[in-house]
């Protein structure tokens, strides 16, 4: 979905239309939840103090959220989605891979699945979506982003390499600010400088991400759609482009990580009864604390008492952050899983 919380908001308030505003936040300690594309274009990005979004804009208006109603539209969409497939994973409220092989209804193409299932979104919701369309998950979500808002893109089998060679490390789904930045230091602007580095070269310089990035980079993503996903933690964290050092503006970072954990949590009636802290210093040092009960945490109040004092506890130690985090673990209906079997993919030898 296009700037969905922002959308729904200047759907239902007529003279927020064509305005910049922002979802959540105002106040000294708000936090910007969702920005509308009039917003954006000043800079405006959702998880940014809403001092710092007033700045930029200064006409921004600020508009408390609706998530019940959110939800709602949420669920409208869903059942377009499964009006044609029932391989559906959503990702969050307004966003979903979907498998179209076998399509319930309609031809056989992507493509005009995609298309019709805008259509269908807009006539219900007056809202608009954007789709990627390709043979693999990767880059599909890489193409939705392309034609945004109210727009399709469809990567073709014979044009992923092309594309994907061209396309600047930063689109990349998966490679952040901090990677792409430490990418273009080495000389590697795009897919195509990407594909010169080996497997082995790539894992050196970044672990196992490394052996992600070189399949990606060629376009391979065998993961499948999988509507069925078994969930061991919730969680939600974010880097910033500057690092943080004030107690008060971690403490409302915080606050909009623990709303976007508890919303899905609350949603998918699913709560946790240990919670954890993720904080990363400007070395890249994570520090990560967690407190644990005998009994699911259900309050949204609580959840940020207890996110506040693990900050409290451990801000001597830690200083200025770079990436905050919130995860919500032993959750209510986790599942048991038999174990798999783990294959280990180990570089060939020479002959």
């Amino acid at each position: 979905m296009d700037a969905f919380y922002a959308s729904v908001e200047q759907r239902d308030h007529p003279e927020l239309r064509g305005k910049p505003i922002a979802v959540g936040g105002g106040g000294l300690r708000g936090v910007v939840a969702a920005a509308s594309y009039e917003a954006r274009k000043y800079g405006v990005r959702s998880a940014m103090p809403s001092v710092t979004a007033q700045r930029l804009c200064p006409q921004l208006i600020f508009v408390r959220h609706r998530f019940d109603v959110y939800r709602e539209v949420s669920s409208q969409i869903r059942e377009i989605f499964f009006s044609y497939t029932d391989l559906v994973e959503p990702l969050s409220l307004d966003e979903a891979y979907l498998d179209v092989t076998e399509p319930k209804q309609g031809p056989k193409s992507a493509t005009l699945i995609a298309k019709a299932i805008r259509e269908k979104i807009f006539a219900t919701t007056q809202l608009t979506a954007s789709a990627g369309i390709s043979y693999c998950k990767f880059l599909a979500k890489v193409a939705s982003d392309i034609n945004k808002p109210n727009g399709m893109k469809v990567i073709l089998p014979d044009e992923a390499l092309s594309f994907l060679g061209e396309l600047p490390v930063e689109k990349f789904h998966g490679i952040g600010k901090v990677t792409a930045n430490k990418l273009r230091r080495m000389g590697i602007r795009n897919g195509a400088d990407l594909r010169e580095l080996t497997e082995i070269e790539l894992v050196k310089r970044f672990g196992k991400a490394g052996r992600h990035y070189f399949r990606i980079v060629r376009g391979e993503d065998n993961r499948p759609v999988n509507p069925n996903r078994i969930r061991k933690s919730i969680g939600a964290e974010r880097t910033y482009f500057e690092d943080v050092s004030e107690i008060k503006e971690m403490k409302e970072k915080l606050t909009f990580l623990c709303e976007k954990v508890f919303d899905y949590m609350e949603r998918s009636q699913n709560f946790g009864r240990t919670i954890t802290v993720k904080m990363k210093t400007p070395e890249f040092q994570i520090h990560t604390r967690s407190r644990s009960f005998g009994s699911e945490v259900r309050k949204l109040k609580e959840m940020e008492q207890v996110v506040f004092s693990l900050l409290e506890e451990n801000i001597e130690e830690v200083g200025a952050v770079r990436l905050l985090g919130v995860a919500v673990s032993n959750l209510e209906r986790e599942q048991e899983t038999e174990g798999i079997q783990l294959l280990i993919d180990f570089p060939e030898e020479e002959e």
